[in-house]
């Protein structure tokens, strides 16, 4: 997918944030203005939202997922119970928590 950013001179410092950030992460512009964008949006979420977010599930999987956990002693984890029927693969919930790790809730 191609984006484009259009931009006047008064918006100029905020590239060169973001290019001054992509030099000392050894990443693209692109790849830092999508991060900033990510953790604009998902800070302070839960993981089943931020799966939902990702349309890795549906709200419909996680409120099931979260209904096993309740009807059992509750040490059962959510993304785990999604795994386990198949709602969503292993590698999207492991994504998800590193996004969920990385602006975790305050």
């Amino acid at each position: 997918m191609q984006v484009t950013l259009y931009y006047n001179d008064e918006d100029q410092y905020l590239l060169e944030l973001v290019d001054s950030r992509a030099e000392r992460e050894r990443k693209s512009r692109s790849a830092v203005i999508m991060s900033i964008l990510e953790e604009y949006f998902e800070r302070g979420k839960r993981l089943g939202e931020i799966l939902v977010d990702m349309r890795a599930v549906s709200p419909q999987d996680v409120h099931e997922a979260l209904k096993e956990q309740k009807a059992g002693d509750g040490s059962r984890k959510v993304g785990e119970i999604l795994v386990e029927k198949g709602f969503v693969p292993d590698e999207m919930v492991r994504r998800a928590l590193v996004v969920q790790g990385r602006y975790g809730r305050s």
